[in-house]
């Protein structure tokens, strides 16, 4: 199955389409955008040292890819040679997870996808990003950019970045934050005020970050509250793109820049963020540049005054 482009959804409609695989009887999902193709198994080289749950590499197409085994990642055992290859692209990564079976896709809305419990799991250390119920069945939406961040922290926010910018003023600027992720939305906090900006409202998604956008409008705390929004494209309620489509189909908020921060941010998601007004998209490793774009808007639009 190669990913087509036609079959990826209107903008700003706050609907997902997630292929559905199985790891023995478990049921999982993964977003369809995050897809280049899926393969039959095929033997992979090992990598002397590698992590236990990186099975090797293989060149299809002249293409290295890595090729991780899902069942040891998730504790439930290994994968025999047999099965799937699911390729993906994000955070600039080509990877090929081994999964049992594909099942078919499914459009979801975000609004259905329930978030995990904190009794499944502390929510730093979860690889959910939600649950959604299909038929009598639970689908599991697993978190892919924190597996693999989980077995190489290189390929996580490059923290580092923040100390190369140097010295910095301090910037009362009011920024606010949209990412579901519980690690990184604490990670893109501490490295926003490591770089000077303190003024920072975090939520865990797009519907509590308009939540705050609207009660501001009524009480006319607008300019005081939010100048600028950051926010990540795939979280539970409200995305990304539904939440950029409602602030700047509105006259009241649509001067407010809004930086898409997404490990998504690839050609398509990127023509459909401009088809939607976002001033800026950047994948999720270039917290750098996030600062550096974040400084351009703060200069360009003398926000902060």
């Amino acid at each position: 199955m190669e990913n087509d482009n036609r079959i990826l959804l209107e903008n700003g409609t706050n609907e997902l389409m997630i292929l559905e695989f199985t790891l023995g009887n478990n049921h999982y999902g993964i977003n369809v955008a995050k897809i280049r193709t899926i393969m039959k198994y095929e033997p992979v080289t090992p990598i002397p040292n590698a992590h236990p749950s990186i099975e090797g590499v293989f060149m299809p197409r002249d293409t290295m890819i890595t090729a991780i085994d899902l069942k040891n990642c998730l504790g439930r055992g290994e994968m025999e040679s047999k099965g799937l290859f699911i390729i993906t692209n994000f955070n600039k990564l080509d990877i090929a997870f081994h999964v049992d079976n594909v099942l078919g896709i499914h459009t979801v809305s975000w609004e259905y996808i329930i978030k995990p419990d904190v009794t499944i799991s502390s929510a730093e250390e979860g690889v959910a990003i939600g649950i959604v119920k299909k038929d009598e069945r639970l689908v599991i939406i697993l978190d892919f950019e924190k597996i693999v961040t989980d077995i190489n922290p290189e390929t996580g926010l490059k923290v580092s970045d923040i100390s190369d910018l140097g010295e910095r003023k301090r910037s009362n600027v009011p920024i606010l934050v949209a990412e579901d992720s519980p690690l990184l939305n604490k990670l893109i906090v501490e490295c926003l005020r490591k770089a000077g900006y303190e003024n920072l409202t975090h939520t865990e998604n797009g519907r509590q970050a308009y939540d705050i956008i609207t009660s501001c409008k009524s009480h006319g705390t607008l300019h005081d509250r939010v100048q600028v929004i950051i926010s990540d494209i795939e979280m539970p309620e409200m995305d990304g793109h539904r939440l950029t489509k409602l602030v700047k189909t509105d006259e009241a908020t649509a001067h407010i820049p809004v930086i898409l921060f997404s490990s998504l941010v690839n050609d398509e998601m990127r023509r459909k963020g401009e088809a939607l007004g976002a001033d800026a998209q950047l994948s999720k490793p270039e917290i750098g540049n996030l600062v550096k774009i974040i400084d351009q808007l703060v200069a360009e639009r003398g926000l902060g005054m």
